[in-house]
């Protein structure tokens, strides 16, 4: 049962996860005992004294290899930060056409979307956990803003009113995405 209950909400929980001090104070509903308040929490972006960052929690069940176990834990938690920086995409993405009159043919979303996964590559594990009574193995990535600024700024494909855009916006976009993932 705890196994279902921690998949249900590594894969739905969308209320902020951070071990540093975040903007809002986050009740855990995972009850985890002496776990990181990063495992209770779960997956999210937050912003924060740390900056704008996407966090991605994942967990992997014993596997007789820890080191495998491990693995598998840090490549579902950067799993989750892929997922929230998909979404977030595409409402930035969406937001930018709406404010310009502008589409995007495939080409150039498929640069922005290429940019975005060159930009994952930023997420770094920063921890790892072992639940001593079921086995689990959690990890927690996390991937600064920034890197996919940087990324974007570095395309070659991506139109440059995308680019101005990006730079002028990307901030303000993302704290309302934040704003609007945490109500």
């Amino acid at each position: 049962m705890r196994n279902i209950l921690l998949l249900v909400a590594v894969l739905l929980v969308a209320t902020g996860c951070s071990s540093k001090k975040s903007s809002t104070d986050i009740e855990s509903d995972m009850g985890l005992k002496d776990a990181p308040a990063w495992v209770n929490n779960g997956t999210n972006a937050v912003s924060n004294e740390n900056g704008q960052l996407i966090h991605g929690v994942g967990s992997a069940p014993a596997m007789g290899d820890l080191s495998l176990q491990k693995s598998t834990a840090d490549n579902r938690a950067r799993a989750e930060v892929a997922r929230i920086m998909s979404t977030f995409i595409d409402s930035t993405l969406a937001d930018y056409s709406a404010s310009n009159g502008e589409g995007f043919d495939m080409s150039v979303e498929k640069t922005i979307k290429s940019s975005t996964k060159a930009a994952l590559s930023g997420a770094v594990i920063i921890g790892s956990w072992r639940d001593i009574d079921s086995g689990l193995v959690y990890s927690f990535a996390e991937l600064n803003l920034n890197t996919l600024e940087a990324s974007i700024s570095n395309a070659d494909k991506i139109n440059q009113s995308f680019k101005q855009y990006t730079e002028k916006n990307l901030e303000a976009n993302f704290e309302r995405f934040t704003k609007e993932n945490n109500e």
